[in-house]
């Protein structure tokens, strides 16, 4: 879910939704409250802050464990020294300066990526849930609906196959409910099939899809033992390898799953280093270079979901971004 706020009265709507999907998704009453405080900060620090911005709420599962995610994006003045502004009782604002301080407090996990005249986005995280294993991965993702629309046509998705970490974006055709019944599908053939080849597991998206207005899809599984990013796109679906804060584009074959897809091919790209690899839907805008952020490649997924889906964002259609981090 994604909320605007631009005035102080929208800052207890953010509170109320982000605790509404919170509690949808079972986070326990004592932990949503902590939850809520945490919005309220975030929020009012984009009024005071940043002119403005938005509240993003959505679900986690990597190294940190799973549990819910809370992403607040502005394009306000940044900070030169973001340690500093983590210290409570400094503030920029007149205010008493404990807004990241409490943050910190109430959440598991804070990320911050600010730099002077590029805004702010700061990923908050709670944790519902650990284990013992857990992947060594990060992952981020960052979604927004077509502006009216309650529904989102776009997904993503995160499976362990046996050889490798694999990730799916989808963008249903059009919007609204039709678009999100054709990505839905896509995400449970996905799950029901993580462990196929990418080029079959595609092809079970495609056939899968043949009932519904279709969608665009990319698949992109990091193969550890052989160094390799395999990738198979069907569609109007970015894709890029980073390595060593170098981005590399992938190739998407023209088409529409479920409709028409005269080839669906695995690609294969090696990487030498830890790679990072994001994929995002027509929703924004594929004019985007890394080298414009200083540090934002090294950052986690999140941020780095989240500050393309701020600046790329066309706002004509859904948007979503999704980006992985593999450690080897």
């Amino acid at each position: 879910m994604i909320t605007a706020v631009a005035d102080p009265s929208q800052v207890a709507e953010a509170r109320r939704l982000v605790a509404g999907f919170a509690r949808r998704h079972g986070m326990p009453d004592q932990s949503v409250a902590q939850l809520s405080l945490a919005v309220t900060e975030l929020a009012t620090n984009l009024l005071k802050h940043g002119s403005g911005g938005h509240i993003l709420a959505g679900m986690f599962f990597d190294q940190d464990g799973s549990g819910i995610e809370v992403l607040a994006l502005d394009r306000g003045p940044g900070m030169a020294d973001v340690e500093r502004c983590i210290a409570d009782g400094y503030s920029t604002a007149g205010s008493p300066g404990n807004g990241l301080g409490a943050i910190i407090r109430q959440s598991d996990h804070v990320r911050i990526y600010s730099r002077p005249g590029l805004g702010t986005a700061i990923t908050v995280r709670f944790v519902m849930e650990t284990t013992k294993s857990p992947p060594p991965m990060r992952i981020g993702a960052a979604i927004a609906p077509y502006p009216g629309e309650l529904v989102c046509g776009d997904n993503w998705a995160v499976g362990e196959a046996h050889d490798g970490r694999t990730v799916l974006s989808v963008d249903g055709s059009g919007h609204g409910v039709e678009a999100e019944r054709a990505a839905d599908i896509a995400v449970r053939i996905f799950h029901d099939h993580v462990n196929d080849p990418c080029e079959r597991l595609a092809e079970r998206v495609h056939r899968a899809l043949i009932p519904t207005r279709g969608a665009a899809i990319a698949i992109a599984r990091v193969d550890a033992a052989a160094r390799l990013v395999r990738y198979v796109g069907i569609g109007n679906i970015t894709g890029v390898l980073v390595v060593n804060g170098t981005a590399r584009h992938m190739i998407s074959y023209n088409g529409t799953a479920g409709h028409i897809a005269p080839r669906i091919r695995e690609m294969t790209y090696p990487f030498s280093a830890a790679p990072t690899v994001i994929l995002h839907s027509d929703g924004l805008t594929p004019r985007w270079d890394l080298a414009a952020y200083p540090g934002l490649a090294a950052q986690h997924p999140s941020l780095i979901a989240g500050v393309l889906l701020r600046d790329f964002r066309r706002g004509r259609d859904d948007a979503s971004v999704v980006a992985m981090h593999v450690l080897l």
